[in-house]
């Protein structure tokens, strides 16, 4: 017996993506077809891209102890950092001073322009290409894993924060007139944090220690060296990275966001007061 009614032909299957596509390749998880484009190997079958999208989104994520998104790659924040460093030192042996003078800080250029706080961070001496050198293998050395085991938001924070924190130490401790460059207090201050993260895992912190201890000898032994930065960028890392380390687990996207926002609003309390005071 036959037919030649219309309805009873099969539907000739069309992914859903791309109607004017015919595939007989299904979904194994939705059943609908799934042109080549919109195919996923999966461990059994094929699955859709919008199958493999949602099972993504809702698969629980993989975090850190501290709370921070594992992520596979390479540390953004810590390349971009140490990329802004080098075209910074660029343009400074490009241009010189008519570069240097746009960013530098001394107290008493922060007092009216007070970016200086932060970008004197991202300027070295032109003539010590140790000084460079130095600052970026140190941000190369615990950059990465602060930034993993933190998350990019809360390494942003503790780096700049640690940045503006040496300046700090320089408006109160240093000379009112005297100018200072690199990357060192923001340093100082991943050494901090790195110290708290790492005893608070139970791991080794003693090679960070003798590294703190022989830096610190030579800020001030050296001439040339501000040691008030470092101390600075120091005391805050330190201070951060232990909000970050010990806070309980139910609060940390609370003190994420908190703690970054109080040392920001204490140091410049910090800051007008020495400036008050001058």
């Amino acid at each position: 017996m036959s037919t030649d009614d219309p309805s009873a032909q099969v539907e000739t299957p069309v992914c859903p993506r791309h109607p004017d596509r015919v595939s007989y390749v299904r979904c194994q998880r939705c059943g609908r077809p799934a042109c080549p484009e919109c195919q996923r190997q999966a461990a059994v079958g094929i699955h859709c891209v919008d199958c493999v999208r949602e099972a993504a989104r809702t698969a629980p994520q993989t975090r850190t102890r501290f709370g921070a998104p594992v992520r596979g790659g390479r540390p953004v924040v810590t390349l971009t950092i140490l990329g802004l460093c080098l075209v910074s030192f660029a343009l400074q042996l490009a241009l010189g001073w008519a570069w240097e003078s746009r960013w530098i800080f001394s107290p008493a250029w922060g007092e009216y322009e007070p970016w200086r706080f932060l970008t004197a961070a991202f300027l070295h001496s032109r003539g010590m290409v140790l000084h460079i050198a130095f600052n970026l293998y140190a941000l190369w050395l615990v950059g990465p894993f602060l930034e993993q085991q933190l998350g990019r938001a809360r390494f942003v924070a503790l780096f700049v924060l640690s940045a503006v924190g040496g300046s700090v130490g320089f408006l109160l401790l240093g000379e009112y007139l005297q100018w200072v460059v690199g990357a060192s207090g923001a340093v100082f201050g991943l050494f901090g944090a790195v110290l708290v993260v790492l005893r608070r895992v139970g791991a080794d912190a003693r090679q960070i220690l003798v590294l703190l201890a022989i830096n610190a000898v030579i800020g001030f032994v050296v001439p040339g060296i501000a040691w008030q930065a470092h101390l600075g960028g120091l005391v805050v890392g330190a201070a951060l990275g232990a909000a970050f380390a010990y806070v309980p687990r139910d609060r940390r996207a609370l003190v994420g966001w908190a703690a970054p926002v109080v040392m920001a609003v204490l140091l410049v309390v910090v800051a007008l007061t020495a400036y008050a005071a001058l």
